[in-house]
C-alpha cells in the first residue's frame, strides 16, 4: 500500500502539502481532485521522486513498477507501434538481456532471455500495442507511421498508449482525457475499469471520475482528505462535512463569546476572580476551529442576443473539407440540415470524421467545398476554437485582445470598462497585460469565453471548450449555456456538459451528417456495438489469413455463387452461353497470371512448416537441460536465425498474397 505520513512539500515559497497524511490500499482506483494550482501534479512528481518532500515519509513498495504519461512532446521517426512497445519496461529489459547474451555468446543467458521473453508476452506484444493504438482512435494505416508525422494531440495519445503498455502496479494519469474524443474516452474507461493495479487519476471530467474511481482524494488548503466513493459521492460528503464544520465553528464562537463576556464582566471582582481565571484557562486550552473558507465560485453569463433569426442556418448539399497542396480534401458532403433559434445541438462522431471541420466551415474559418450555407439576417457567431491559439495572439495581453474586439463590436467601450469586464473572468491587476502565450490552458480558455460573451452572439459554436477548464469553471459554463437564449452547436467529450446542455444530437460519420435518434447512453451503446463488430471482423480476417497460410496458401478468388436457374426464354440462351464462355476465359486468364505467384506461396508455406517444426525441436532441446554450454550457445544462435527466417518468409508470403489480390481486383 501507499502511505504518506506527515508530509510537507514546498514549491518555491508555496506550501503544497502541510503535515498531510493518507493511506491508499493496493488495487484502489483513486480520483485526485482540487482546484487548479492546488498542487495535484506536484503530488504526482513527489510519488515518482521527481520532487523531494521537505518533511515526513513517503512509503511505496519498492518492487512496484510505476507508470505515468510523459508530458513532453516526442520527436522521433520511430514507428508508432515500436514507440508504444517501449512503454513495456519488462519487454525492453528482456530484449536487452537477449542482446547482451548474444553479444557475449553466452548460451545459458540466451536460453534464460528467451524464456524471459516468453514470460513477458513478447510474442503478442505487438498486437497488444496496436490494440491500444486502435482503441485510442488511430487508424490501421497509422499504427506504423513515424511518431513525428502526427500532430501534437495525437502524439499525446501516443504517450498515453505508451503508459498503458507499461505493466504498472501503480498508474498515475494526469488529465488523460484532454486529447481524446468521446469514442476514445469510452474505450479508455472500459480499459481502466479492467486494470487491476492501483490507479490515481487527475481529471476534471465528472462522468469519467464517476465511472472509474471508488476513492476520492481531495487536495485543499495543503491538506489531503480521503473520501470513500466516486466524485459525486465526494461532493455530497464534502457538503455535509462543510455544513457540520460550519455548525461546529458557530457553536464554538458562541461558547467563546460567552466565556469572554464572563471574564470581561467579573475579572476585576474579587468574589468572582477565581471563576473568571478558570474561564481564561479554559479559553487557552480550547482547540480553536478554523472557519470554513470555500473557494469563491466562478460564474458568468452570456448577454441577451440583440436578435434571433429563425432559421439561423440552412445547409443545402454542403460539402466540408480543407485545401491541400494536391487540391481539395472533402471530408463530409451532402449536408441538408436547418439550424433553428434556441436549438441545443451536440455534434457526435469519432476523431477524424469531420466534426471540427463542419464547425469551422459554419464559423467561416474555412470555405464550403460545395453546396450553399444560407445565414439568417442578423446572424452573429461566437466561435470557441479547440486550439485556443487559433483565435488568440500569443504576444498580446488579455486587455489588448479586448480593446481590439471592442473596436469591432462596440466602439464606445472605455479601457476601465474592459478591465472591469476582464476582472469577472479572473484577469486582475497586471494579468490583463500578461502575454497570452505565457498563460495556462485554463486562463486562455477563460479569455476566449470572455471574448465570446463580449460579442453578444446569437449562435455559439463551441469546439471542445472544456479541455483546460477545472470542474468549477465547467459548471459555470454549463449554467451560462443553459441560460443563453440563442442557439448552441457543441462538440465535446465532456458527457456531463453534453447531457446538461444539448437536447438533440447530430452524428458525423462515414462522410455524412445525420440526426442521432437517442441520448448519450444510446450513443455509448452504439459505440460499443461498432467496436465489437470491428473487433469481430478483424478477428475473422486474421483467422482466415492464418487458415490460408496453414492450408498451403491457396488464395485464389472465391468460388462464384451458383448461377440461378435460367428462365425458359430461348432467345436469351445464346447470350447466357456467351456470358459463361467469356467469364470462363477471364477466370482462366487470371489463373495463368497468378499461377507463378501461388506456386511461390506454396513453396513458402512448406518452408514455414519446416521452420516451425525445427523451432519446436530446438526449444525442446533447450528445455531438456542436457545440452553442454557450447551446445546451448549454438542452439540459441540457431533459434534466433529461425526467428529471422520465419519473419522474412511470412513477410514475403504477405507480399505475394497482396499481389494476387491486386490481380483479381483488376480483373
Amino acid at each position: 500500500m501507499i502511505t504518506l505520513r506527515n508530509i510537507t512539500l514546498r514549491r518555491g515559497t508555496k506550501v503544497v502539502l502541510d503535515d498531510a497524511s493518507v493511506t491508499l490500499q493496493p488495487g484502489e482506483k483513486i480520483g485526485l481532485v482540487g482546484r487548479n494550482g492546488a498542487g495535484k501534479s506536484s503530488l504526482f512528481a513527489m510519488l515518482t521522486h521527481r520532487l523531494q518532500n521537505d518533511k515526513g515519509e513517503v512509503d511505496i513498495p519498492r518492487q512496484w513498477a510505476v507508470g505515468e504519461v510523459a508530458q513532453n512532446m516526442p520527436e522521433t521517426e520511430m514507428p508508432a507501434t515500436e514507440y508504444v512497445l517501449e512503454g513495456d519496461t519488462r519487454l525492453m529489459a528482456a530484449r536487452a538481456a537477449l542482446d547482451a547474451a548474444e553479444a557475449a555468446e553466452d548460451g545459458h543467458a540466451m536460453a534464460d532471455a528467451h524464456a524471459l521473453l516468453s514470460d513477458v508476452g513478447a510474442f503478442d506484444a505487438r498486437p497488444r500495442a496496436q490494440a491500444l493504438l486502435m482503441g485510442l482512435g488511430f487508424k490501421g494505416e497509422q499504427v506504423d507511421a513515424p511518431v513525428n508525422s502526427f500532430s501534437g494531440g495525437w502524439r499525446m495519445r501516443l504517450q498515453l498508449a505508451r503508459a498503458l503498455m507499461c505493466p504498472a502496479d501503480l498508474m498515475l494519469l494526469d488529465e488523460p482525457t484532454n486529447h481524446l474524443d468521446l469514442d476514445a474516452l469510452v474505450w479508455l474507461e472500459a480499459w481502466l475499469q479492467r486494470y487491476e493495479g492501483t490507479l490515481i487519476v487527475i481529471s476534471h471530467d465528472r462522468e469519467f471520475l464517476d465511472a472509474i474511481t471508488r476513492v476520492t482524494l481531495h487536495l485543499d488548503e495543503a491538506k489531503l482528505i480521503r473520501y470513500g466513493g466516486n466524485y459525486t459521492t465526494f461532493e455530497t460528503m464534502r457538503a455535509e462535512r462543510m455544513e457540520q464544520q460550519t455548525a461546529a465553528f458557530g457553536k464554538q464562537q458562541e461558547r467563546i463569546a460567552h466565556l469572554q463576556k464572563f471574564i470581561d464582566r467579573f475579572k476585576a471582582k474579587a468574589s468572582k476572580a477565581k471563576q473568571a481565571q478558570s474561564r481564561v484557562k479554559a479559553l487557552e486550552r480550547m482547540e480553536k476551529l478554523a472557519p470554513v473558507l470555500a473557494s469563491a465560485d466562478f460564474s458568468f453569463e452570456f448577454r441577451e442576443p440583440l436578435n434571433l433569426p429563425n432559421p439561423m442556418l440552412m445547409f443545402d448539399e454542403v460539402a466540408c473539407g480543407y485545401d491541400t497542396a494536391e487540391g481539395e480534401n472533402v471530408i463530409v458532403r451532402g449536408i441538408n440540415r436547418s439550424v433553428l433559434a434556441g436549438q441545443r445541438i451536440g455534434i457526435l462522431g469519432a476523431n477524424g470524421q469531420g466534426k471540427s471541420t463542419v464547425v469551422k466551415t459554419v464559423a467561416r474559418m474555412q470555405r464550403a467545398m460545395g453546396g450553399k450555407i444560407t445565414e439568417g439576417k442578423g446572424l452573429t457567431i461566437g466561435y470557441f476554437a479547440q486550439q485556443e491559439m487559433d483565435v488568440l495572439r500569443p504576444d498580446e495581453g488579455p486587455l489588448s485582445h479586448m480593446v481590439r474586439l471592442a473596436k469591432e463590436v462596440s466602439p464606445s467601450a472605455r479601457e476601465q470598462e474592459l478591465r472591469d469586464f476582464l476582472g469577472q473572468f479572473r484577469f486582475v491587476g497586471s494579468m490583463v497585460n500578461q502575454e497570452v502565450g505565457s498563460l495556462s490552458g485554463g486562463e486562455k480558455a477563460r479569455l476566449v469565453l470572455a471574448m465570446l460573451v463580449w460579442q453578444r452572439p446569437n449562435l455559439l459554436l463551441l469546439d471542445e471548450p472544456t479541455n483546460h477548464l477545472d470542474l468549477n469553471t465547467r459548471e459555470a459554463l454549463s449554467m451560462a449555456l443553459n441560460e443563453f437564449e440563442g442557439t448552441v452547436m457543441l462538440v465535446s467529450h465532456d458527457r456531463a456538459l453534453l447531457r446538461e446542455v444539448c437536447d438533440e444530437f447530430w452524428l458525423v460519420t462515414k462522410g455524412a451528417v445525420s440526426p442521432f435518434d437517442g441520448d448519450l447512453d444510446d450513443y455509448q451503446k452504439w459505440l460499443l456495438e461498432q467496436s465489437k463488430e470491428a473487433a469481430k471482423a478483424a478477428k475473422e480476417a486474421a483467422k482466415a489469413a492464418l487458415k490460408s497460410a496453414r492450408s498451403g496458401g491457396n488464395v485464389s478468388a472465391p468460388a462464384p455463387a451458383a448461377a440461378p436457374v435460367a428462365a425458359p426464354v430461348a432467345a436469351k440462351a445464346p447470350a447466357a452461353r456467351e456470358d459463361r464462355k467469356s467469364s470462363g476465359q477471364a477466370r482462366q486468364k487470371l489463373a495463368e497470371q497468378t499461377k507463378p505467384l501461388r506456386r511461390e506461396m506454396e513453396s513458402i508455406d512448406a518452408k514455414l512448416n519446416k521452420l516451425a517444426d525445427e523451432r519446436s525441436a530446438v526449444e525442446a532441446q533447450l528445455a531438456a537441460g542436457s545440452a553442454t554450454p557450447v551446445q546451448i550457445a549454438e542452439l540459441g544462435r540457431r533459434l534466433k536465425a529461425i526467428g529471422d527466417e520465419l519473419a522474412d518468409a511470412e513477410m514475403r508470403w504477405l507480399e505475394l498474397s497482396a499481389e494476387v489480390d491486386a490481380i483479381h481486383a483488376a480483373g
